[in-house]
């Protein structure tokens, strides 16, 4: 006989007794029994839709997930949530609506938990926003709570090459120089994506399916199988029955997302060379908890963390590649046998990182391989983001630096108050070697919505001028982007940051190459920066009203993660 699970129910004890006997009928109306009802209800929320390949997986996934979650004695209830795809939204009035994605979707997790007295969250999500978004909700909510990926995609195949989508986005610049056909073009596009899943390098999209590992809110082995692979169902099923598991210990995402955890997540990312996009995810999803994860932060965990994962953009291998040789948990083994993580960090699976990792190999021992160096060994001594700071960002700049070889520049800036008037001008091959590109009034206030720079970076790298110029923004960059960039400049030139008194011509000097003290300056006197500001008016914001006009009046900055409470 299955042991009882009631002692178990929590929040859906509310929907006990005589009077709740109409909220039980709406229940059994979509099939539900006495004993369903007498069992916890478990949210199984997910980010299904047919606006990117990410999240396609989750249809079927769910269907596992639930199978597990009843195994061991849950009412699954499943929900979805909405995800922007960032692919299809970059470069035009679409990408404005991502990074606000993020806080809708754990807005609406978060109030479907809540309406409907739900005792536990299964959250699975596969796009760059859907996962963060996921997961501040869980932190949000502190019930127990489970996170699982929907999956990488497989690398596409392109004149005998493995290609990924900031292929395509390099080659639309190659394109504009003349350096490629159309049909060569159209060719790349259509081999690019082989089906559904993620952006197969380690963009934002694999970047925080590394994280959700590496915080322990996710079972060993979930970022890196490929969406397309029988392993999934796998981990969806075991996942429900270790979230039940959970559940009988007690176990919550405070309990497991500690500032130990979040330093935990902040070196994996720094040692695989993640995207600049944690630096504003993580911050996000810890302010949740009420834990305050800042620049610093980053800067004193890149100080003391080599750079040991060989993965695009900045290097060889997509996820997959990594997945062969034991996905993340190899990189984490790597770190902790260094002395480089918290191994006594509660996880999802009622263990330690510490405890999971025990049978796992480190770099070292995984000898016919070169996806993760040993320590004594890096691709770089310190960790793939650098932050910057100086006269053009008293708030600081994010810098990956990871595969990119030039880490100073010195140079003339070309300033544009929005990406589409620079993308005119990359097109029109107006940007010289030698140039630093400025994109601002695109912050979390002033886009708003802080949109990704992918679209110019890569068609400025397709020319061939990827070293030679360099880009500033207030905004963001995809995880895709290479190059000496650096985003998340603030204050934001929206609010009266410095950024906002630069002028054509003005002298701007970038350094990242010491990871404890970035710089990033204007050769302008405080005095000059001053005068200039004096004279400077707040642009009218860019909507009246709707979801963006709403967002603005509320995000705050993005050195604190551009959350909206």
């Amino acid at each position: 006989m299955a042991k009882s699970t009631e002692h178990l129910k929590t929040r859906s004890r509310e929907l006990e007794g005589i009077a709740r006997a109409p909220h039980r009928a709406f229940m059994r109306a979509m099939g539900l029994t006495d004993q369903d009802l007498r069992q916890p209800l478990v949210g199984v929320a997910h980010t299904w839709n047919e606006a990117t390949p990410c999240n396609m997986s989750m249809s079927f996934l769910a269907q596992e997930a639930k199978r597990g979650i009843r195994e061991l004695g849950g009412t699954p209830r499943e929900f979805v949530s909405i995800a922007v795809s960032d692919g299809i939204g970059m470069g035009h009035e679409g990408m404005k609506a991502s990074l606000p994605s993020r806080e809708v979707i754990a807005d609406s997790i978060e109030l479907m938990m809540r309406a409907h007295c739900y005792d536990a969250l299964y959250g699975m999500a596969g796009c760059d926003k859907s996962l963060p978004g996921t997961l501040m909700a869980m932190a949000r909510l502190n019930l127990p709570s489970i996170f699982v990926y929907g999956g990488t995609i497989k690398p596409g195949k392109f004149r005998g090459r493995d290609v990924t989508i900031q292929t395509v986005y390099e080659a639309v610049g190659q394109r504009e120089a003349g350096l490629i056909t159309d049909e060569d073009l159209h060719e790349l596009e259509c081999a690019a994506c082989p089906g559904i899943g993620s952006c197969g390098g380690l963009f934002t999209a694999n970047t925080m399916a590394s994280v959700s590992e590496a915080l322990g809110m996710a079972l060993p082995g979930n970022a890196s199988p490929p969406a397309v692979d029988e392993e999934r169902k796998v981990i969806a099923f075991e996942s429900g029955k270790a979230l039940m598991r959970l559940m009988q210990r007690g176990i919550l995402p405070s309990d497991i997302m500690t500032k130990e955890a979040f330093e935990n997540a902040l070196a994996v990312v720094l040692a695989m060379g993640g995207s600049t996009n944690v630096a504003l995810h993580l911050p996000a999803i810890a302010h949740e908890l009420g834990i305050k994860l800042t620049f610093d932060d980053f800067t004193r965990i890149t100080c003391r963390t080599p750079h040991i994962a060989d993965m695009t953009p900045g290097g060889k291998y997509v996820m997959e590649d990594l997945h062969r040789i034991g996905g993340v948990p190899v990189v984490m083994k790597t770190l902790l046998d260094a002395g480089l993580l918290h191994g006594d960090c509660m996880t999802v699976t009622g263990k330690t990182v510490a405890e999971n990792l025990k049978k796992v190999k480190n770099a070292e021992q995984l000898t016919k391989q070169d996806v993760v160096y040993p320590v004594s060994k890096p691709l770089r001594e310190s960790g793939g983001i650098v932050i910057v700071k100086g006269n053009l960002a008293p708030e600081g700049g994010v810098v990956k630096v990871a595969g990119v070889k030039n880490l100073r520049h010195v140079g003339p800036a070309r300033v544009f108050d929005d990406e589409q008037s620079c993308a005119e001008a990359v097109a029109r091959r107006e940007i010289k070697p030698g140039d630093v590109v400025v994109i601002r009034y695109v912050g979390p206030k002033g886009a708003p919505g802080m949109p990704e720079m992918l679209a110019v970076t890569a068609a400025i790298r397709g020319q061939g001028l990827g070293y030679d110029v360099a880009l500033l923004t207030d905004g963001r960059f995809s995880g895709a982007t290479t190059g000496l960039m650096v985003g998340h400049i603030g204050p934001e030139a929206f609010v009266g940051g410095p950024i906002a008194a630069l002028r054509d011509g003005d002298i701007i000097e970038i350094d990242a190459s010491n990871p404890a003290r970035g710089k990033l300056n204007v050769k302008l006197s405080r005095e000059e920066i001053a005068q200039r500001l004096k004279k400077w008016k707040q642009p009218k914001p860019r909507y009246a009203g709707g979801a963006l006009a709403k967002y603005a009046r509320l995000v705050g900055r993005a050195c604190d993660g551009a959350v909206t409470h």
